[in-house]
């Protein structure tokens, strides 16, 4: 008999050490904590600094801490997902890179699907889970955005910062994701992207022209985000008759607080359950919301109704809907 529920049984994070705060932006481009802090809700982010450390750096630190956690060796994992934007190189993958890391030869790849990764991250490991052949599967959501970042643009590099997040995914019979919801608009892509890839190599004309970095629609893609994120979190209610009542905790992804106070209110939930941690890391892309449930781990309680919300480029956007497995020690 197949397992029914794919649960969280651990969760465990990673940011490096240097801090960008926003009097440090302040001195690259024109702007103010003031400015940042009413628009965005972010006071600083973490920056992975050091030659060649890339995404699986963080990506490895935070699988790494998931399984001392849990006591468990890379061997006994059966499969590793890993959510990313800015994979080491456009190939292998950095869920490969991973892997070796924790001596693993399990089954990996990444999930490019922007700041929704994680959560389409969740939504297919829960259907490994279900096919009653993998048994413990490692999801991480990470993010070195300052390799994307133009720091003299302060219209994008005020928002993102570097980061990881993990969590065990195991068989349950009670407990775990419920249902998910989960979509995407490619027409999004000229609104956020990077011009990295097969159809923009990197040429000296393209260099010059500085088409290498993140670009972003902000006005736009706010827009989207608002609609899509809460309405995604809204059908997620609907389809399983949850009131707000129900829900104990809301983790929103952290691309901008009143993107997150906008989904909330359409939900009806209170600030008081929100998970909000964005004036710490600010937007980490896909390491958002396994961030999110590091920092609040200890909050939850066995059997609480969490719903998790995204949206991120491409466009990409979903929900979920999950019963929290544990009561953290």
């Amino acid at each position: 008999m197949s397992p029914l529920y794919a649960a969280i049984t651990a969760v465990a994070g990673w940011v490096p050490e240097d801090k960008l705060t926003n009097h440090d932006l302040e001195k690259l481009v024109e702007t103010s904590d003031e400015w940042i802090t009413s628009r965005t809700g972010i006071k600083e982010r973490r920056i992975l600094k050091g030659e060649n450390l890339g995404t699986s750096t963080l990506a490895i630190n935070a699988v790494s801490a998931l399984l001392e956690k849990k006591n468990l060796k890379g061997s006994e994992v059966d499969l590793v997902i890993c959510a990313t934007s800015t994979p080491d190189m456009g190939f292998i993958s950095t869920a490969n890179i991973v892997c070796e890391a924790i001596n693993s030869n399990a089954m990996s790849f990444d999930i490019s699907a922007a700041c929704s990764g994680f959560v389409y991250g969740l939504e297919m490991a829960s259907n490994f889970i279900k096919s009653g052949n993998y048994k413990k599967i490692v999801v991480v959501g990470a993010d070195k955005m300052s390799s994307v970042m133009d720091y003299s643009d302060r219209n994008t590099c005020i928002l993102f910062g570097d980061g990881a997040g993990a969590v065990l995914i195991e068989p349950n019979e009670e407990y775990g994701l419920i249902d998910a919801v989960m979509h995407s608009d490619g027409s999004g892509k000229d609104l956020l992207h990077v011009k990295r890839g097969s159809a923009y190599p990197i040429s000296l004309e393209q260099l010059a022209e500085e088409e290498h970095y993140f670009y972003q629609d902000g006005k736009s893609v706010f827009k989207h985000a608002v609609t899509n994120m809460a309405s995604a979190a809204e059908s997620i209610m609907k389809r399983n008759e949850l009131s707000s009542d129900d829900i104990a905790y809301l983790i929103p992804h952290q691309a901008n607080l009143r993107i997150i106070d906008a989904t909330a209110k359409r939900m009806g939930v209170g600030k008081d359950r929100v998970c909000i941690n964005i004036e710490k890391y600010g937007n980490t892309t896909g390491a958002t919301i396994p961030l999110c449930l590091w920092d609040f781990e200890k909050q939850f309680k066995k059997g609480d109704n969490l719903v998790f919300a995204a949206f991120g480029g491409g466009f990409t956007w979903g929900s979920i809907y999950l019963k929290w497995a544990y009561d953290s020690e």
